[in-house]
């Protein structure tokens, strides 16, 4: 696929259904299949708002590699300890920027409401998504994305990728 070759109606079609898979594939607790959006050599950056600013690397998650994406799924499923809890993600005001023929960035908003064991829904967290997307095989993968969020903080623990 030469994303040149598609108009700008097209291109954006695509990368809105690659965000509605990998976000309908975290709400739906398919985390196994998460880091088939990925390519082998990607970078997965959850950053605060304030760190990414200052330019800071801090990150309260970073996977440089598809393996690792799988390895923090096991750890989910095997080793960590958390109350159970449901997400749903919405992603909003795409804008896609830079752009060739085997690749483009991405920038758009998210927001993900959790629920808890006793039916509360609230705020989880809030922020942007940067994307860098590449062709793979014929689709759409990302070879980075961050995933930074708007507050200074994390109210509790980050088991599930947003």
């Amino acid at each position: 696929m030469n994303l040149l070759s598609l108009s700008a109606p097209e291109r954006r079609l695509l990368v809105e259904e690659l965000l509605a898979r990998y976000v309908r594939c975290l709400d739906d607790d398919q985390l196994e299949a998460w880091p088939a959006f990925f390519t082998a050599q990607c970078r997965y950056i959850v950053r605060s708002q304030e760190n990414a600013s200052r330019g800071l690397s801090t990150a309260a998650m970073y996977c440089d590699s598809r393996a690792m994406l799988a390895d923090r799924i096991v750890a989910l499923r095997h080793a960590n300890i958390f109350e159970t809890h449901r997400y749903r993600h919405f992603v909003s005001a795409l804008l896609l920027d830079e752009l060739s023929a085997d690749a483009l960035t991405a920038t758009s908003n998210y927001v993900v409401l959790r629920t808890r064991t006793n039916g509360v829904t609230e705020i989880f967290s809030a922020g942007s998504y940067r994307d860098r997307i590449v062709v793979e095989d014929g689709e759409l993968r990302f070879a980075e994305k961050l995933v930074i969020f708007d507050t200074d903080r994390i109210d509790t623990l980050l088991v599930t990728p947003l």
